[in-house]
């Protein structure tokens, strides 16, 4: 039987498997069993420690298996983003001759960007593909991105924040001959492994095995070299003791999961399709992000204007429901989500549910009868309404926001653009980096005209910048 919806604390349902799934009952029993037969060195030749060897090799093949690859090919590193690590500095390490150019999209994970930015600064190349507005990646834009000294690309299978399945297979064909490395992290044991790729990366509390195990698998032929000292476990590509117990429930849960998947995933992308669907009916001025037909089933993001996402997400919290944000214009962090600063959607109010297994047709239902209040509470304080106000009559307008932080511009310019007429000019002036992503994305979604960015210092600012709107209606 799949695993119910995780509760904790007191009426409080999860909606965060995207961020890491419930520890699958498989994964229980297997790691319970483990931890009595598999605790020695797998490394040692007496009795205990041929049984961990047993153990590990059995884990190993099923994790091939259900990858789509050999048992020789697979190693286990201590997380996702170690694997991703791994091996990006391993592939490039590996072709260097070719060269020092890396490919990757907009839209990776923070693993991925983190890696790039390391290989910039020790002198390689980058080159970053963008996405359209659903998140998708064009192979065909990725072909145009590689050169003669493309050492790697690297793509994701799906997106972690907006559920969008990217062209793994179509890009490998186009990129022929550069190895591609797959991040299938949010995929992996609810979709099939896309053929195509070179090195494939996951993580096991994705699917519902423990934290801390990670998978990276590297092709035979494909060249690769440790960036790290020598080890003798796993093939040297991953240095230190393997956790035995958490490798074999991490397989076992890899393999209860894919089986469940083709029936689950049905249920499932029913129930996105219903919140899909009916979120911007019940809550006005709603975006919702991400590719609508090649997507994650269980995956819905939406974007709500003039809310801080953080605090919507205190408020569902306070209602029962554990979602995420991919928005960070909070006090802490002012830098906006990059996924959705690439699609240029909107970065503020922005709620991520991602369902897990055997979650209740109930739940899914709660949570729609109880946002439009929560959003609208949220709302409240602000004054606004969100018709767009009848004219005053004078053709421009100049709104300071200088020194506001998200939404605060956005909400300056929703509540005042009515000051001016159809035809009349409104000039937002702000210093706070998200403004740049959201105020294009709200004249999209309320049908006004983005003009353009122009200096603050044309308005007698000497600092921030100018983000001009036609009004239309």
């Amino acid at each position: 039987m799949p695993p119910g919806p995780l509760v904790y604390g007191e009426h409080v349902t999860y909606f965060d498997v995207a961020s890491t799934a419930p520890l699958h009952p498989v994964a229980r029993q297997a790691l319970t069993a483990a931890l009595d037969e598999g605790w020695a060195d797998p490394a040692r030749l007496y009795r205990s420690g041929r049984q961990a060897r047993m153990l590990l090799d059995a884990a190993r093949e099923t994790v091939a298996e259900v990858l789509g690859a050999r048992a020789d090919e697979i190693s286990f590193t201590g997380s996702g983003t170690q694997a991703v690590q791994l091996g990006i500095l391993g592939a490039l390490a590996g072709n260097r001759r070719t060269g020092r150019h890396l490919v990757h999209s907009a839209v990776e994970h923070s693993s991925v960007l983190h890696t790039a930015e390391q290989h910039a600064a020790a002198g390689g190349e980058v080159t970053e593909v963008g996405v359209d507005r659903q998140g998708l990646v064009s192979a065909r834009d990725f072909a145009a991105a590689i050169r003669p000294d493309t050492a790697l690309a690297v793509l994701q299978s799906a997106n972690h924040e907006v559920g969008t399945v990217q062209p793994v297979t179509e890009t490998a064909a186009a990129i022929s001959g550069v190895p591609l490395l797959v991040d299938a992290a949010q995929s992996a044991g609810r979709l099939p492994v896309p053929p195509g790729w070179s090195l494939l990366a996951a993580s096991a509390h994705k699917w519902g095995g423990p934290a801390g195990v990670g998978v990276l698998a590297v092709r035979k032929g494909v060249r690769y070299a440790s960036p790290l000292p020598a080890d003798e476990r796993e093939r040297g590509r991953v240095p230190g003791y393997v956790n035995v117990p958490a490798i074999v429930a991490a397989a076992a849960s890899l393999r209860a999961v894919r089986a469940e998947a083709e029936r689950e995933n049905a249920r499932l992308h029913a129930l996105v399709e219903r919140i899909r669907a009916q979120v911007p009916r019940l809550v006005p001025e709603v975006e919702v992000v991400g590719d609508p037909v090649n997507r994650l089933p269980h995956l819905v993001t939406f974007s709500c204007l003039y809310v801080d996402g953080e605090v919507l997400l205190t408020e569902l919290d306070r209602a029962g429901f554990a979602v995420s944000s991919g928005s960070s214009c909070t006090s802490s962090t002012l830098t906006p989500s990059h996924v959705l600063a690439a699609m240029g959607v909107l970065t503020e109010g922005n709620v991520r549910v991602s369902l897990p297994y055997g979650v209740a047709e109930a739940d899914v239902d709660r949570f729609l009868a109880v946002l439009p209040d929560i959003v609208a509470g949220v709302r409240a304080p602000l004054g606004l309404d969100l018709a767009v106000p009848a004219a005053s009559g004078r053709q421009t307008l100049v709104i300071d926001a200088l020194g506001k932080r998200c939404p605060l511009p956005v909400i300056e310019l929703a509540k005042r653009i009515g000051e001016v007429p159809p035809g009349g000019t409104v000039a937002v002036l702000s210093d706070d980096e998200a403004a740049r992503l959201d105020i294009p994305a709200w004249c999209e979604m309320r049908e006004q005209e983005y003009l353009g960015e122009a200096p603050a210092a044309d308005y007698g600012r000497d600092r921030g910048s100018a983000y001009l709107v036609r009004r239309t209606t």
